[in-house]
């Protein structure tokens, strides 16, 4: 089989304060959204910025020592893989996310 890569690296800021849960099996799971802004000079000379949300999910040790010490508005690096898992609603219809599958989170002091 043909070598990939799929790997994501984000530099932002948490949305709220992530969500510690267990899966049936129970193991660990936390779940938390990272904003990463961005800047940039329109041609008109004006300057613009816009953030995107990042859904991320972080399993086992990882999600439990992050998981209880993350906090909203926290600063952090988080690298992983890119997910999409889909699921069908009561109708059938198919909906679909796609996460980053957290494989190391690393909080970040404040610029300056």
């Amino acid at each position: 089989m043909e070598q990939g890569l799929n790997k994501v690296m984000l530099i932002g800021r948490l949305e709220r304060d992530p969500e510690l849960r267990f899966a049936p099996s129970g193991r660990p799971v936390a779940v938390f959204t990272v904003a990463t802004p961005r800047t940039w000079v329109g041609p008109d000379g004006e300057r613009h910025q816009e953030a995107e949300w990042f859904s991320v999910v972080a399993w086992g040790k990882l999600a439990e020592t992050q998981g209880k010490a993350l906090v909203k508005g926290q600063r952090v690096y988080v690298e992983g893989r890119l997910q999409t898992r889909g699921w069908p609603d009561e109708g059938g219809q198919m909906h679909y996310r796609s996460e980053v599958v957290a494989q190391e989170i690393i909080t970040l002091a404040e610029p300056g």
